[in-house]
């Protein structure tokens, strides 16, 4: 491992967990939404979190949550921090005990973070099946998110970023290696495939970027609905995207300011990207969406994490292509479910494609088992063609 690496320990100090109890304890909510229903269902949710939602979770943060357990389970995997164009980046390492084991970069997107894959790391590392592949597991945080620096001039967009991990993973001795993401994360996998194939053995994804352009005629009946569904969530469920692309430094003084003004920010797309029926808490406990939300909350990144939008919305180079070899996953209730052939305009060497009956956007937290078998058999098949 370079010299330029050092290993951290971030702690958050008692005051400023009691300061978050406080202003929990403080907090001034609205009155409730104006089309509540009796039955539980999506429509229970049209004008954002239920006030009653709402408020159990802020009783159970403020009165349940264990903010120290989870810093100890960042710390068990082991954190450190790297400069790299003079911006310093927090990651997880987790080395396999496997001498087979391959290198592994996963990126998180927005409002993920590392918290997305602490309950996947070590089975990924050190699987149970001695048949299946091990991996060096590598979970940065991105600029702006987490206990990384949040950058002090613009420029940070997602190419910079894939830049930013390639140097990375050198200095921690990864001269090839293999990449996975969603969300922000599956794009950034996708340049770090387009841009560096001499490191990048093969990539991941569960959010595949077809080219602009591309019309429906030849995909099937469920292709078709596909795209639609994507299309009407761009048109009428994006407001957040456009909001963090065009005034991040706007909505971040609340991010920043309220504890419960983030956590209905974040908790609204929990409950509308996975894969439930009412809530989010169907599939994902209170903790780990609460693991994440703090994290934003103790690190202050409301702001500089929505600024990832400001510098890489709607960017990536529409003439970018994937000529390793590549796994792609479309869960069903994900907010991008991009068809089959519109894929094969960009990842042109595509070794295994799968289309799950259950999962959202927050796969490693809804269906985790899943999760983990599907990345192992994924890479497995990217690896194997590399070959």
């Amino acid at each position: 491992m370079s010299r330029d690496v050092q290993a951290c320990e971030p702690h958050a100090t008692d005051a400023e967990l009691d300061d978050l109890r406080t202003r929990l304890a403080a907090a001034r909510l609205p009155e409730a939404e104006t089309v509540r229903r009796s039955e539980r269902g999506p429509r229970r949710w049209d004008q954002g979190v239920p006030l009653a939602d709402l408020a159990a979770v802020v009783d159970y943060w403020r009165t349940g949550y264990d903010w120290r357990s989870f810093e100890a389970r960042l710390h068990r995997i082991g954190q450190f921090r790297t400069t790299v164009d003079g911006l310093g980046i927090h990651f997880l390492h987790r080395r396999s005990a496997r001498a087979d084991a391959t290198p592994l970069i996963l990126t998180h997107g927005w409002p993920g973070s590392v918290a997305e894959f602490t309950e996947v790391v070590d089975e990924l590392a050190d699987p149970a099946d001695a048949a299946a592949p091990a991996f060096h597991v590598v979970v940065p945080s991105l600029p702006g998110f987490g206990y990384s620096d949040k950058p002090a001039t613009t420029g940070w967009g997602i190419e910079k970023i894939a830049a930013a991990w390639v140097e990375l993973m050198g200095r921690l001795g990864y001269r090839r290696f293999a990449a996975h993401g969603g969300d922000w994360g599956g794009v950034l996998t996708t340049v770090l495939g387009g841009r560096f194939p001499a490191q990048v053995l093969g990539i991941h994804t569960t959010l595949a970027q077809a080219p602009p352009g591309l019309t429906t005629d030849g995909l099937t009946a469920a292709e078709r609905a596909w795209a639609e569904d994507t299309r009407a969530f761009w048109l009428h469920r994006a407001a957040y995207a456009k909001q963090q692309a065009t005034r991040p430094q706007t909505i971040g003084y609340s991010l920043v300011d309220s504890p419960v003004g983030l956590l209905a920010w974040i908790l609204d797309k929990f409950a509308e990207w996975t894969d439930t029926e009412d809530s989010p808490f169907e599939t994902i406990s209170r903790d780990r969406i609460l693991d994440d939300v703090t994290l934003y909350w103790l690190t202050r990144t409301g702001a500089s994490s929505a600024r990832i939008y400001y510098e890489s919305h709607q960017s990536l180079d529409p003439d970018l292509r994937v000529d390793v070899p590549s796994a792609i996953t479309v869960y069903p209730r994900d907010i991008e479910k991009c068809p089959r052939p519109w894929a094969r305009e960009r990842y042109r060497r595509i070794v295994r494609w799968r289309s799950p009956d259950a999962g959202g956007h927050f796969p490693s937290l809804e269906v985790p088992g899943y999760f983990v078998r599907d990345l192992q058999e994924g890479l497995a098949a990217v690896l194997a063609a590399g070959r």
